[in-house]
Protein backbone atom coordinates (compact mmCIF):
# COMPACT_ATOMS: atom_id res chain seq x y z
CA UNK A 1 0.00 0.00 0.00
CA UNK A 2 1.10 3.18 -0.72
CA UNK A 3 1.93 6.53 1.56
CA UNK A 4 -0.74 8.57 1.43
CA UNK A 5 1.22 11.79 2.17
CA UNK A 6 3.49 10.55 -0.74
CA UNK A 7 -0.10 10.31 -3.14
CA UNK A 8 -0.89 13.72 -1.57
CA UNK A 9 2.27 14.88 -2.92
CA UNK A 10 2.68 13.38 -6.51
CA UNK A 11 -0.60 14.71 -7.01
CA UNK A 12 0.20 18.24 -6.26
CA UNK A 13 3.15 17.92 -8.52
CA UNK A 14 1.11 16.55 -10.98
CA UNK A 15 -0.90 19.74 -10.88
CA UNK A 16 2.06 21.62 -11.21
CA UNK A 17 3.52 20.20 -13.80
CA UNK A 18 0.27 20.62 -15.95
CA UNK A 19 0.06 24.42 -14.98
CA UNK A 20 3.57 24.80 -15.76
CA UNK A 21 2.97 23.02 -19.52
CA UNK A 22 0.17 25.20 -19.54
CA UNK A 23 1.95 28.56 -18.84
CA UNK A 24 4.47 27.73 -20.98
CA UNK A 25 1.84 26.68 -24.10
CA UNK A 26 0.04 30.36 -23.09
CA UNK A 27 3.43 32.49 -23.97
CA UNK A 28 4.24 30.51 -27.00
CA UNK A 29 1.10 31.28 -28.90
CA UNK A 30 1.00 34.88 -27.68
CA UNK A 31 4.23 35.11 -29.20
CA UNK A 32 3.07 33.35 -32.12
CA UNK A 33 -0.19 35.98 -31.41
CA UNK A 34 -2.39 33.34 -31.57
CA UNK A 35 -5.65 34.95 -29.33
CA UNK A 36 -7.28 31.10 -29.10
CA UNK A 37 -8.84 30.37 -25.69
CA UNK A 38 -7.95 26.80 -24.35
CA UNK A 39 -11.20 25.41 -24.87
CA UNK A 40 -11.33 26.90 -27.94
CA UNK A 41 -8.34 24.76 -28.86
CA UNK A 42 -10.06 22.21 -27.55
CA UNK A 43 -12.77 22.49 -29.89
CA UNK A 44 -10.33 22.97 -33.00
CA UNK A 45 -8.31 19.59 -31.91
CA UNK A 46 -11.94 17.64 -31.61
CA UNK A 47 -12.93 19.19 -35.45
CA UNK A 48 -9.31 17.73 -36.94
CA UNK A 49 -10.67 14.48 -35.84
CA UNK A 50 -13.88 14.22 -38.29
CA UNK A 51 -13.58 13.12 -41.86
CA UNK A 52 -16.77 15.15 -42.40
CA UNK A 53 -17.78 18.24 -40.81
CA UNK A 54 -19.79 17.09 -37.55
CA UNK A 55 -22.96 18.68 -35.95
CA UNK A 56 -22.51 20.69 -32.81
CA UNK A 57 -24.31 17.52 -30.92
CA UNK A 58 -21.54 16.01 -32.15
CA UNK A 59 -18.83 18.33 -30.69
CA UNK A 60 -20.55 18.22 -27.73
CA UNK A 61 -20.60 14.91 -26.97
CA UNK A 62 -17.11 14.37 -28.11
CA UNK A 63 -15.87 17.08 -25.58
CA UNK A 64 -18.15 16.21 -23.00
CA UNK A 65 -20.20 19.41 -22.62
CA UNK A 66 -23.87 20.83 -23.24
CA UNK A 67 -24.12 21.90 -26.70
CA UNK A 68 -24.48 25.52 -25.53
CA UNK A 69 -21.44 25.33 -24.37
CA UNK A 70 -20.00 24.85 -28.33
CA UNK A 71 -22.15 27.25 -29.48
CA UNK A 72 -20.22 29.63 -27.82
CA UNK A 73 -17.09 28.37 -28.51
CA UNK A 74 -17.88 28.18 -32.63
CA UNK A 75 -19.44 31.73 -31.98
CA UNK A 76 -15.66 32.79 -31.08
CA UNK A 77 -13.95 30.79 -33.21
CA UNK A 78 -16.33 32.14 -36.44
CA UNK A 79 -15.29 35.31 -35.58
CA UNK A 80 -11.90 35.08 -36.16
CA UNK A 81 -12.25 32.65 -38.97
CA UNK A 82 -11.27 29.69 -37.95
CA UNK A 83 -14.88 28.00 -38.30
CA UNK A 84 -17.75 28.09 -40.27
CA UNK A 85 -21.11 27.29 -40.29
CA UNK A 86 -22.37 25.15 -43.24
CA UNK A 87 -25.78 23.86 -43.90
CA UNK A 88 -26.09 19.87 -44.20
CA UNK A 89 -26.94 19.01 -47.85
CA UNK A 90 -29.12 16.07 -45.97
CA UNK A 91 -31.31 18.18 -43.23
CA UNK A 92 -31.38 22.27 -43.32
CA UNK A 93 -32.72 21.75 -40.27
CA UNK A 94 -28.88 20.47 -39.11
CA UNK A 95 -25.86 23.28 -38.88
CA UNK A 96 -22.12 21.44 -39.43
CA UNK A 97 -18.71 23.40 -38.33
CA UNK A 98 -16.60 23.57 -41.19
CA UNK A 99 -12.88 24.16 -39.84
CA UNK A 100 -11.81 26.73 -42.63
CA UNK A 101 -7.57 27.43 -43.99
CA UNK A 102 -7.31 29.89 -41.03
CA UNK A 103 -8.63 27.38 -38.55
CA UNK A 104 -6.09 24.73 -39.90
CA UNK A 105 -2.78 27.39 -39.61
CA UNK A 106 -3.91 28.00 -36.04
CA UNK A 107 -4.33 23.92 -35.23
CA UNK A 108 -0.60 23.81 -36.37
CA UNK A 109 0.65 26.85 -34.55
CA UNK A 110 -1.47 25.27 -31.48
CA UNK A 111 0.47 21.87 -31.96
CA UNK A 112 3.77 24.00 -32.29
CA UNK A 113 3.27 25.75 -29.15
CA UNK A 114 2.42 22.07 -27.44
CA UNK A 115 5.44 20.64 -28.89
CA UNK A 116 7.52 23.93 -27.86
CA UNK A 117 6.08 23.97 -24.55
CA UNK A 118 6.58 19.95 -24.06
CA UNK A 119 10.59 20.61 -25.16
CA UNK A 120 10.74 23.44 -22.52
CA UNK A 121 9.63 21.36 -19.68
CA UNK A 122 11.79 18.32 -20.55
CA UNK A 123 14.26 19.54 -21.09
CA UNK A 124 16.33 18.59 -18.10
CA UNK A 125 15.34 15.30 -18.62
CA UNK A 126 17.66 12.55 -20.66
CA UNK A 127 16.12 10.93 -23.67
CA UNK A 128 15.38 7.57 -21.20
CA UNK A 129 14.49 9.69 -18.55
CA UNK A 130 11.50 11.24 -21.01
CA UNK A 131 10.93 7.54 -22.29
CA UNK A 132 10.70 6.43 -18.99
CA UNK A 133 7.86 9.20 -17.85
CA UNK A 134 5.91 8.58 -21.53
CA UNK A 135 5.63 5.47 -20.25
CA UNK A 136 4.15 6.13 -16.85
CA UNK A 137 2.00 8.41 -18.14
CA UNK A 138 0.51 5.87 -20.65
CA UNK A 139 0.04 3.85 -17.84
CA UNK A 140 -1.82 6.61 -16.09
CA UNK A 141 -3.82 7.85 -18.57
CA UNK A 142 -4.87 4.76 -20.24
CA UNK A 143 -5.58 3.40 -16.61
CA UNK A 144 -3.73 -0.22 -17.32
CA UNK A 145 -3.08 -1.78 -13.92
CA UNK A 146 -0.03 -4.16 -15.16
CA UNK A 147 1.05 -6.00 -11.80
CA UNK A 148 -1.57 -5.71 -9.87
CA UNK A 149 -3.47 -9.11 -8.38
Amino acid sequence: MTDPDADGLLAEQLLRLTRRLHRSQKRQLEQAEIRITPAQSRLLRALAHYDAPPRMADLAARLEVVPRAVTSLVDGLEAVGCVRRAPDPGNRRVTRIELTDTGRAALRALRDARRAAAEDVLAPLTDEQREVLGGLLSALVDGRTEGRC
